[in-house]
């Protein structure tokens, strides 16, 4: 039996977090025994459940603050939150909040490990903010064994940014519960589309990262020559009052919906004819692979095919919109393939193989 130590923020809605989801639910239990540590109460996701799953709540304590301490103080500073428990990997899931780094370098563990979930590079020269606490928490870098990255995009620009060189860091992108998508799908909801309409749809936090004021561009464009379009977009985040303003002075009332965020997306996204991203960076974009799970055609900016190998990005958004039409069937596909892989080598890098 291996144990297995995880250290999260919280499970609110998000892509990390429902990415922890989905691995929870693919682990073997009958060979593994997991502790989950969390520093937040409460889910916004189904948690699995098994008598070798275990969550801890973790007080937080003056997290904000922190993030603003040099790591290697607040290391020097902390103690062992496990109390001693052995392990034989501990994983750092976050990756951006120090509380979950000190979790999973200080605990007595013989592996530990560092989830990468985006392109880093691209991040610090996008966002000032992170640039501020990459400053404070660079430091914990050269602690860990390994790293774990969510697409092989991204690998490199870490290595660059961070300085990592001697440290192995294996892409193991985001597992995809295709079997809780095809139970929900069809679970009931009050939402019908126009079926004489092209209805696109995207899935995503509403901030600059997912490029949302790029998308309602495009689609302004789109609109000055064809309107038998409607967008629908399900998510939430710091810019939607922003993004609603752009809606308005493109004229897009009638062709964008913001539908917030959804407990349940893939109701509504099996009643739509496609998916469209164009993120100015992602770490992977789970999103897509759960799009294409619903045989959805889609649409993503050429920038983002080196974070979603074997899916074609569209050099020319505008033109790729214009000339979309509903698909005549949709396939549905179990990514069995695409999700074997990602569970030997999750397995390799866990010593559960």
């Amino acid at each position: 039996m291996k144990h297995i130590a995880i250290f999260q923020s919280d499970l609110r809605v998000g892509g990390i977090q429902k990415a922890l989801i989905n691995i929870l639910r693919e682990i073997d239990y009958a060979s593994c025994q997991v502790d989950l540590y969390l520093y937040d109460e409460g889910s916004f996701f189904d948690m699995p459940s098994d008598d070798n799953l275990k969550i801890i709540r973790l007080n937080p304590g003056a997290a904000a603050l922190k993030r603003f301490v040099y790591f290697d103080l607040l290391y020097a500073l902390s103690g062992d939150i496990t109390h001693g428990k052995e392990y034989d990997a501990a994983i750092d899931f976050n990756s951006y909040q120090n509380e979950c780094a000190v979790g999973a370098l200080k605990c007595r563990a013989r592996k530990k490990i560092m989830w990468i979930h985006n392109d880093m590079e691209i991040k610090l020269r996008n966002e000032p903010k992170y640039r501020v606490l990459w400053h404070f928490f660079k430091g914990k870098l050269r602690r860990y064994d390994a790293f774990a990255a969510v697409s092989p995009g991204i690998i490199d620009g870490f290595r660059r940014a961070s300085g990592v060189r001697d440290k192995p860091i294996v892409p193991i992108p985001n597992h995809i519960d295709t079997e809780e998508i095809f139970r929900k799908k069809d679970l009931p909801v009050e939402f019908q589309p126009d079926p004489d309409k092209l209805n696109l749809c995207s899935v995503g936090r509403i901030c600059r990262q997912k490029g949302y004021d790029l998308l309602m561009g495009y689609l302004a464009e789109v609109k000055k020559r064809r309107r038998d379009f409607h967008f629908y977009l399900i998510g939430d985040g710091p810019d939607r009052a922003a993004l609603e303003r752009q809606i308005a002075s493109l004229g897009l009332g009638g062709f964008v919906t913001l539908l917030g965020n959804q407990k349940n997306p893939f109701c509504y996204m099996d009643k739509l004819d496609g998916f469209v991203l164009t993120s100015r960076y992602e770490g992977q974009g789970m999103v897509i692979r759960e799009a294409q799970a619903l045989g959805l055609p889609i649409y993503i900016s050429k920038n983002l095919e080196p974070y979603n190998p074997g899916i074609a990005g569209c050099a020319d958004m505008t033109e790729a919109l214009c000339g979309a039409e509903k698909p005549s069937e949709k396939r549905y596909d179990d990514l069995s393939d695409y999700n074997a892989a990602i569970t030997r080598d999750l397995k390799r890098l866990l010593g559960l193989a």
